[in-house]
């Protein structure tokens, strides 16, 4: 990513994540990754990676369940005031964290969390019970990720049916089981309401949860170029508000 940015990186949003087990990369965490010492480890590893001098997100993987959440912000506030880092979020919160940090964040003068980036889809909606309406309280954007659930929203999948030789599904064994378990009646509910508008499923996936309230944009895993066209493309459709009830509905 770092080479691919040399000479236009004003061009592009430029968001990473720390927090998750670098495996040593980063030098001992202690298991406390959300502290002040760790953050300026992180931070100066990503920079370095991305050959960048400041970040525009700069996103907690999961929740320290040690660390203080005014530590953790009062670290990436520092960050903030340096010009190393433009916004800060959180990823994998639940509805009380994130009220939680936006309190902390204001009672202390500290960089509130601007974003929460979370698993959520059409076949996963659970979000929306708690997180959602925290996040749209406080004035957080969400950022799905998971939006076509390993596959199953992109049609390649059938019931009954092999997975494609190529697919990951194929590639990797373990998976197999998770086919057998889909929710394959939603799936074809889906299918059919994308059919029913001249789309396909991917469209729907990715357009129908963008225009879900409080989401900023859909993160959408690719493994080709030609997969990062398509799912791009697939904002091209808009629902009206019609096509959202139904699609609550379904």
């Amino acid at each position: 990513m770092g080479e691919a940015l040399q000479g236009r990186r004003d061009d592009f949003v430029l968001a990473t994540k720390f927090g998750a087990d670098m495996q040593g990369a980063n030098g001992a965490d202690h298991g406390v990754r959300g502290s002040r010492r760790y953050i300026r480890r992180a931070v100066e590893g990503s920079l370095r990676r991305l050959r960048t001098d400041h970040l525009d997100l700069y996103q907690l993987h999961v929740p320290d369940a040690v660390t203080p959440i005014a530590e953790t912000l009062g670290a990436l506030s520092e960050l903030v005031a340096e010009g190393k880092v433009r916004y800060v979020g959180c990823s994998n919160f639940t509805g009380w964290q994130v009220a939680d940090a936006a309190w902390t964040a204001e009672t202390r003068g500290l960089e509130p969390f601007v974003s929460a980036q979370n698993r959520y889809s059409l076949l996963d909606r659970s979000l929306e019970r708690e997180v959602v309406p925290a996040c749209e309280r406080f004035g957080l954007g969400v950022l799905p990720f998971f939006p076509l659930e390993y596959g199953l929203l992109t049609g390649k999948y059938r019931r009954g049916q092999e997975a494609p030789g190529d697919s990951r599904a194929a590639l990797d064994p373990t998976r197999s089981q998770w086919l057998a378990e889909a929710d394959w009646d939603r799936i074809e509910t889906l299918e059919a309401y994308a059919a029913a508008r001249d789309l396909e499923v991917l469209d729907v996936a990715i357009a129908g949860l963008a225009a879900q309230p409080g989401v900023s944009s859909v993160i959408s895993g690719a493994t080709r170029g030609a997969q990062v066209r398509r799912n791009a493309a697939a904002l091209a459709w808009q629902p009206t508000p019609a096509d959202l009830e139904e699609l609550a509905a379904l």
